[in-house]
This record gives C-alpha cells, sequence and structure tokens, in this order.
C-alpha cells in the first residue's frame, strides 16, 4: 500500500485508511436510492422559503427573550409569509 502514499523525503512514513462506522456506510448508501434523489430535486424549493423567512422577515434572530416569544415571532412570520404567497397568487389570477 506505500506505493503512492509515501513521498520521497519526508521525515516521516505514515499513511491513513479512513473506517466509516455503519451510521455513515448506511447514509451513503441512501444517497444512492432514487428515493433520495427524488428529494433532492425539491430541496432547493425548501431552503429556498427558509431563506425568504430567515433574512428578509429577520427570523434569524430573536425579538424577545423566552419560548413564548420565540413562538409568537414564528407564528408572525410564518403568517406574513403566507399572506404574501396568497396575495401573490391572487393577482396572478387576475
Amino acid at each position: 500500500m506505500q506505493e503512492g502514499c509515501y513521498k520521497e523525503g519526508s521525515k516521516s512514513k505514515t499513511y491513513s485508511v479512513t473506517i466509516k462506522s455503519t451510521e455513515h456506510k448506511d447514509q451513503a448508501n441512501f444517497q444512492e436510492t432514487d428515493e433520495f434523489k427524488e428529494l433532492a430535486k425539491k430541496r432547493y424549493k425548501i431552503e429556498a422559503k427558509n431563506s425568504e423567512i430567515k433574512n428578509p422577515h429577520g427570523y434569524n434572530t430573536a425579538k424577545s427573550a423566552g419560548l413564548f416569544g420565540m413562538k409568537i415571532q414564528g407564528a408572525t412570520t410564518i403568517f406574513a409569509v403566507n399572506l404574501k404567497r396568497i396575495l401573490k397568487l391572487l393577482n396572478e389570477k387576475e
């Protein structure tokens, strides 16, 4: 195995072998399935919506402290995004 691994003139002679855990092997196998490939095709839509919620609507930082405040902020942010989407769809119909 030393062919191509060792560099001539180096001070130490080492090589590494990657050992993957069963979780990594399972994930690698899942990424080869048709189901994963179909889900990956739809992911960009979800990420675009998450980015819209986070950046222009300010969901990336908490506006108040506490769990209740975060729930209110989340509900109003999602309501605003959904309302924008509804208005856009209504304008497209006309």
